[in-house]
């Protein structure tokens, strides 16, 4: 059987920067991946300081069955252009940074304590995309994602590619297209079994083939009965697993997948067979501190966040293939997924381009079972035409995955389209070239084309108007309404599948981007994934029968706006009416404003002058009162929301995202500070710092010391490896120390949260 083990403790870190700055005879320390190289600060940091080499080293101690068996080493991601070797050997080069690669050990393995190197250069290459020109976010250096020990019987599964091309008709199909390993070149007689089981467990399916020395093998069940589809709302997966046996051994795998039919067609996008409007957002992979180099949990979190918190139907991995951990959790919980091949605008020379275009086959061929990506993008993000380079990327998708669509990230209007979907970057809100506000502009006028097309809005807002946590409230009320206007003319055409907006939270970047601080301040979280006023733009538009919103766009100050008070008070929910309730006893009550936004599921409610008396907020200069805002459905007040006339600092709120560690997994987990008033409001504008305490066995990423930013901040911790009592302890001179106990503890992870299934050797 294969044996794949976790290789991410016991590494050597050496920086050759580290002993001239140090002044130490050593510039080597222990580390555990995943890890970056250089940890930079929250902003106005020197983005070169990582664009240099590093070296990583781990001994491979020599195993019995290392002897007769196949041994690989694989690498979930390394950035940038690595290079890895053993015992002085070089094994393998690797020059994308967000691709796995799996390292052939067998013949260089001696007996005694191997030397493992792994070589990076986190320079901007100009030979690997997406380097050669200037790009929107940071590439950390590191071994930031999993290592992995793998090891085989001499002859074994190398992948396998499940199709379900029949999902709609009553009978089901599976087609299971495998391909075999067998480096050694030996001769063998043997057979492929392949087992189809349900989300129970049960064995429904089981056919066998033959093999003779076959490095391939295609295997199909039909009629099947009584399949359950996987969909966004109840996302079922089905289990394959394949058996090989021959006289050298007997090798198994396994791989997830779900029935389900994702077609984009010029009257929208259809799951199932049936039309669904995408609502989503674009995500980088980045965390304040960490980079790139955070693991399972805080890639899991950011998928849950945005299917739960934010209602999104569909999230697009800007600008490159992201974490399996990440992926694989889409799956469970019914996220789409645009999967992007790695660049910004530019296209390099024929090196970059023969890269690119494996890059394309590469994140294809290691995601090509997940049921949540409903579409490659096989074009640089914003990039110029080039008709015969994205003749090949095309190609290459379509040859290795008929059964999904591809799609190309423009955004120049009558850009050629060779893709199945056009895939637009809509920026017209903020246009000076528009006559009027416009949200988006018409696929056929973007298009240049005398028919529809399958057309998708993959990015609209973010960098057009940039929103700080803390901005002022007029700020912030133009900031929701322009992601809601663009939201609503989507829901509007038909013929626009739907809309991403940009981005999920505000991320690093170079100097030549974002604002003076090298943050990016284009999301609608805080990088540490705290809500703005935006996100619930996107949250409201949920069912209430899933989570009721009730949001107001204000901080409550009579002062707080050019115009004073807080009128228009605009409220995003997904009530069926809003009742403002006066400290004096004033009660108004209205429903969504369904002449401005006719086409949003949930349109936000909007008190405007009109409807509220003087005598409720009174003039400039008369006493200001609090409010209860109380949120209905079905006549019933389902949530209510409290502001009072003179907040103050009450408390500090410590909220992990939940208590418990894997210590065996060095687990992350989240935690987010807030200053409180006495209602429980959010204090905007208050910047005290606080301090930090961990004992027990975790750690802090990040600083000791963080200052409050819109009244909030955050940082993860994660365990060491030890078992034990984590203590927590916030403190600042404002408020009363607060502590938490979680727990690290290791234990076994139910099945469908091992992950380690889909790790496989890529040659």
């Amino acid at each position: 059987m294969r044996r794949i083990t976790g290789l991410n403790e016991g590494w050597l870190f050496h920086d050759p920067l580290a002993t001239a700055k140090d002044n130490t005879e050593s510039d080597e320390m222990e580390v555990s991946i995943p890890h970056s190289a250089v940890e930079l600060p929250f902003n106005y940091f020197d983005e070169t300081t990582y664009q240099r080499a590093f070296e990583y080293e781990r001994q491979i101690p020599w195993q019995e069955d290392f002897a007769d068996r196949e041994v690989y080493l694989h690498f979930e991601g390394v950035m940038a252009d690595s290079r890895v070797s053993l015992n002085g050997t070089e094994l393998v080069h690797h020059g994308d940074g967000y691709t796995p690669f799996s390292v052939r050990l067998s013949e260089h393995l001696t007996r005694g304590t191997n030397r493992l190197t792994v070589s990076i250069d986190g320079s901007e290459n100009p030979d690997i995309p997406p380097f050669g020109g200037r790009i929107d976010y940071l590439t950390y250096a590191g071994i930031y994602r999993d290592v992995w020990l793998m090891s085989f019987a001499p002859v074994f599964v190398k992948s396998v590619k499940i199709e379900t091309p029949d999902v709609l008709a009553e009978r089901k199909t599976v087609t299971v297209k495998g391909s075999v390993e067998n480096p050694q070149g030996l001769r063998f007689e043997g057979k492929v079994r392949v087992t189809l089981i349900d989300p129970d467990g049960h064995a429904i399916a089981e056919d066998s083939q033959f093999l003779q020395t076959e490095n391939s093998f295609l295997i199909s069940f039909t009629d099947l009965e009584n399949i359950t589809l996987w969909d966004i709302e109840a996302p079922t997966l089905h289990t394959l697993k394949v058996t090989l046996q021959t006289e050298h051994g007997t090798d198994t795998y396994e791989e997830r997948f779900g029935f389900r039919d994702a077609q984009f067609t010029p009257d929208g996008f259809r799951l199932n067979g049936r039309p669904l409007k995408i609502m989503g957002l674009n995500r980088h992979q980045s965390f304040p501190y960490t980079g790139y180099a955070q693991g399972r949990a805080s890639q899991e979190k950011d998928a849950e966040i945005l299917k739960y918190e934010l209602g999104c139907n569909l999230v697009r991995t800007s600008h490159y293939p992201q974490s399996k951990w990440f992926l694989d959790h889409c799956d469970r919980i019914g996220l789409l997924v645009l999967e992007e091949t790695p660049g910004w605008q530019h296209i390099g020379g024929k090196v970059w381009k023969e890269e690119a275009v494996r890059n394309v086959a590469r994140m294809i061929e290691r995601d090509w079972n997940h049921p949540s990506i409903v579409s490659w993008g096989v074009r640089i993000n914003e990039s110029e035409d080039d008709h015969d380079f994205y003749t090949v990327t095309n190609s290459v998708a379509r040859e290795l995955d008929p059964t999904r669509q591809t799609c190309g990230i423009r955004k120049h209007a009558g850009s050629e389209l060779l893709e199945d979907i056009y895939t637009m970057n809509d920026f017209s809100l903020c246009s000076d070239l528009l006559p009027e506000r416009t949200p988006l502009t018409a696929p056929r006028a973007v298009t240049g084309l005398e028919k529809d097309v399958p057309y998708l809005v993959t990015e609209f807002n973010g960098h057009m108007f940039p929103t700080k946590a803390g901005d002022n409230e007029l700020r912030q009320i133009e900031h929701v309404t322009r992601h809601l206007e663009v939201i609503d003319a989507a829901f509007a055409n038909p013929n626009i599948a739907g809309c991403i907006g940009w981005c999920m939270f505000d991320y690093n970047t170079h100097k030549d981007f974002g604002s003076g601080d090298r943050v990016c301040h284009h999301g609608v979280l805080t990088m540490f994934r705290e809500p703005k006023f935006g996100a619930y733009a996107y949250a409201s538009q949920m069912s209430p029968d899933i989570r009721t919103i009730m949001k107001p766009v204000t901080y409550w100050s009579r002062g707080e706006r050019d115009i004073g008070g807080v009128l228009p008070l605009m409220i995003l929910t997904n009530c069926e009416e809003v009742e403002l309730q006066f400290f004096d006893g004033t009660r108004l009550r209205k429903g969504g404003d369904r002449e401005r936004f006719p086409h949003l599921p949930h349109p936000p409610v909007i008190f405007s002058k009109a409807d509220v008396p003087e005598e409720a907020l009174g003039k400039w200069g008369l006493k200001w009162q609090g409010v209860t805002i109380n949120g209905y459905v079905a006549g019933a007040v389902v949530e209510t929301v409290e502001f009072v006339a003179d907040p103050v600092a009450f408390r500090l709120e410590i909220a992990p995202d939940n208590t418990m560690l894997d210590a065996g997994e060095r687990e992350e987990v989240r935690i987010i500070v807030r200053a409180l008033d006495q209602a429980g409001q959010v204090l905007p504008f208050l910047s005290d710092q606080i301090s930090i305490a961990v004992e027990g066995p975790a750690e802090c990423l990040g600083p000791p010391h963080s200052p409050l930013s819109g009244g909030t901040t955050g940082f993860w911790l994660r365990a060491t490896g030890e078992s034990g009592d984590v203590r927590v302890i916030v403190s600042s001179g404002r408020f009363d120390t607060q502590r938490i106990v979680l727990e690290a503890m290791s234990g076994e992870r139910p099945p469908e949260r091992q992950g380690a299934h889909h790790i496989r050797a890529l040659a």
